[in-house]
Order: C-alpha cells, then structure tokens, then sequence
C-alpha cells in the first residue's frame, strides 16, 4: 500500500471508531440522570461501598483518620450553560469508555497487516488484555482514588468560616480525569512489552533504570491523586506492581528471542 492508501485506511478506522464513540456517548447522555446520581456523586457519600469498607477500618483499628466522606459536601453550578456543558462533557467520555474495546479492536486491525505471522501470534490477546487493564484502572481510580480525593479534598478547611461548595465542572472534571488517567496508566505492562517487542527497551534496562522510573511513578500518582502522601503511595503501588510485570514480559520476550536464535543456528 502507498502512503495515500496508509492514510485512507487510517481515516475509516478513525470514522468507526468516531461512531463507536458517538453510539455510547448517545447511550450515557440519554441515562445521564441514573450515571450522575447513581455513580458520580456516590463515591462523595457515607453509603458508597469504599467509604463503607474504610470505616469498618477504622473501627477494627480504632482509627477515626480511617473514616473518610461522613460529612458529603454541596455541589452547585453557577454558569447559566454549566449544567448542559457537564452533560455533553459526561456523554463525550463515557461514549469513549464504554466504546474503550472496539477502539482497541481497530487499531489493533489497522497495524495487524504490518505484522509477521509469527509476531500476530504472539500478539494474540492484544485487545482482550488491553481492554481489561484499562477497566480494572478505570474501577481502580473509581473505587479508590475518588473516593480519597473527595474526601481530602471535600474535607479540607483552610478555616472554619469557609464552607466547602464544590462546583459541578470542577468536581465531575476531577472524578473523570482520575478514572481516565488510572485507565491509560494501567496500560503500561502493554506499551512495555510492545516496546520490549521491536528492540526499544529490555529488562535489562528496565531493571537499571528501575529507581528512576519508581520517582516517575510516584509524580505521576500525585498528579492523578489527591495532594496527600497516602493516596499517592495506594495509587503508585498497583503502578509499580505493573512496571515489574512489565519486565517479567520482556524478559519473556528476551527468551523466546534467544531460543529461536539457537535454533535457526
């Protein structure tokens, strides 16, 4: 294929996925009410299934700083198009979470033709797994960093005249931005075994340069978390959890390479 036959192939794998995309978000602007009342704002409640679980923490431990969002703040908007903003904002990224696995599908059909036979077996699973790490990091931040954020953040009084009022963009824009981030940065035992794949990086320079990507672990935590030194250590331990995974697989790949050089010799 040309460069101009690359290109047009691209552009329908990117129209499909645009539909795909547009189909879901039609789905969560029409139920918009249920995943607002039902979801979003439950992580800021006492009832929420983690808010729960740290209580019962707190009680086993005898640690009140356990018990988190007892006291849920109000959320107002003061924009006379807020309120609409929020719901086409809300529709747009939960069409591209629900729409998460066929968007995974088409670029995996758009770069399959370039692959070798040997190299798409390998590759088999791509989307499956793709697709499940993504999820497992958006419940991730759903379940345990929103849950935190609203609460330091819910909680926090730089004096007691001032009472917390959230605005609905800033707070829906928060919870988002986690369950997003926690998502794309669960992928990275993929992008490292698809680097480790064409000759990019190896274990061993994954190992060498372990210490630095633990710090880089730790600033991206506190980018996608709240500002406190707990919930960024919860979210970067799944993360560097997924580094060491990561090199598990390149050594794998490492491995497979070895024994097919032996064997072609």
């Amino acid at each position: 294929m040309s460069f101009i036959e690359h290109l047009e192939e691209l552009r329908w794998h990117l129209v499909r996925i645009s539909a795909s995309v547009i189909f879901g978000a039609i789905f969560v602007f029409i139920n918009v009410k249920f995943i607002m009342d039902k979801i979003l704002f439950a992580p800021k409640y006492p009832g929420f299934i983690t808010n729960r679980a740290f209580a019962w923490l707190g009680q086993q431990f005898n640690s009140p700083d356990l018990v988190i969002n007892t006291q849920p703040f109000t959320i107002i908007n003061y924009d006379m198009a807020g309120q609409f903003s929020t719901h086409l904002s809300i529709a747009m990224i939960g069409g591209i979470i629900i729409a998460i696995p066929y968007i995974f599908y088409e670029f995996w059909t758009f770069i399959k033709p370039a692959l070798y036979e040997k190299e798409r077996k390998h590759a088999t699973g791509a989307v499956f797994y793709s697709t499940l790490l993504f999820l497992i990091g958006v419940l991730f931040g759903y379940f345990l960093v929103v849950p935190l954020s609203t609460h330091f953040f819910g909680s926090y009084r730089v004096s007691e005249e001032v009472v917390n009022q959230i605005n609905l963009n800033s707070y829906i824009s928060s919870v988002t931005t986690i369950m997003l981030g926690a998502g794309v940065v669960f992928e990275l035992p993929i992008v490292i075994y698809f680097l480790a794949k064409v000759g990019l990086v190896s274990s061993g320079f994954l190992k060498t340069y372990r210490r630095h990507a633990y710090i880089l672990l730790l600033l991206l935590a506190a980018i996608i978390t709240p500002p406190d030194v707990f919930s960024m250590l919860l979210v970067s331990f799944p993360m560097i959890i997924l580094y060491e995974l990561g090199i598990v697989l390149a050594k794998g790949i490492e491995k497979k390479r070895v024994n097919k050089e032996v064997l072609e010799a």
